[in-house]
């Protein structure tokens, strides 16, 4: 039986068992679709990349939640560049990863900061019951409706779609208790992937706003640091024109209510990009069937 090199890098954080972990398998060009769903399982955080050669870009990554396949994952492109850098196979500069979505832009920076280009942004308002998505997010409806007129609910993607909920103040957002079954079924319904639920009221001063991210539909109740959901909500706000002047950078929050926080630096003024570091928590091997058994990962 086969045994392969496997990671937790914990990503848009500083310090180990922050921010949002993902795996990375480093070397997984000759693994199965269904060897990478069972190492996926194993390690059973919310994604994991798995990295292969590609004859469009640098690399090839494909991202597999404990349950299926993602498109496109931000927090796991950031694990795995952060990792590359700190084992010196990738320099400071431009590269270029191909994804499900296309082919993707990536800046490593020399401090080990990992910027990711997004897909071109669309961003499409929605109507919606309030008391209904109050009900499904565990969140008064009032404190939806209180800035729904200046910020409304939209689905908004840039390579993988999100419903983005404005909250008026963190008070509410942090007692968000979903109904996972009710979120699914809505986002089902706007072909996204999970809610994503922010508020301008944030922990930090510097932060631009704080979030929680819910995507049952992808076997997450809720995530820590969503990356790709960070880049659709930048794209959101500026196609609300939620700032007078748009910023250049923002950072975003989010973590804080699983005791993971994170912080997500955000450039939308024209393009879209998510920026964070990574550090590796855990190094290690697993075991892995072959192709042909059904039997799961022996860890």
């Amino acid at each position: 039986m086969d045994t392969r090199r496997a990671l937790l890098v914990d990503a848009f954080a500083d310090e180990p068992l922050a921010g949002n972990a993902a795996g990375v398998v480093p070397a997984a060009g000759d693994l199965s679709e269904e060897q990478m769903r069972a190492i996926a399982r194993e390690l059973a955080v919310s994604e994991t990349a798995f990295l292969r050669p590609s004859t469009t870009a640098d690399r090839r990554l494909r991202y597999f939640s404990p349950s299926q396949e993602v498109d496109l994952c931000g927090h796991a492109t950031i694990a795995t560049y952060a990792h590359l850098r700190e084992a010196g196979e990738v320099e400071p500069g431009e590269h270029t990863v191909e994804t499900n979505v296309g082919v993707l832009d990536v800046e490593v920076e020399a401090d080990g900061t990992v910027w990711m280009s997004q897909d071109r942004p669309r961003v499409e308002r929605v109507d919606v019951d309030y008391d209904r998505l109050g009900t499904a997010l565990g969140i008064d409806p009032a404190a939806l409706r209180d800035v729904g007129a200046d910020a409304p609910v939209a689905v908004a993607s840039t390579g993988l779609p999100f419903l983005i909920v404005p909250v008026n103040f963190l008070e509410n957002l942090s007692r968000a208790d979903p109904d996972p079954d009710a979120v699914e079924t809505l986002t089902d319904e706007h072909d996204a992937a999970g809610v994503y639920a922010f508020t301008f009221d944030a922990l930090e001063g510097d932060s631009t706003l704080h979030a929680r991210a819910f995507a049952p539909s992808l076997g997450i109740s809720e995530d820590p640091v969503t990356g790709t959901a960070a880049g659709a909500c930048g794209a959101y706000l500026r196609e609300v024109g939620a700032f007078d002047d748009f910023p250049d950078e923002m950072v975003f929050e989010q973590g804080h209510f699983l005791d993971r926080p994170g912080r997500i630096r955000v450039e939308a003024k024209t393009g879209v990009r998510v920026g964070g570091r990574g550090v590796t928590s855990f190094d290690g091997r697993l075991a892995v069937p072959d192709d042909e058994d059904d039997g799961i990962i022996e860890a």
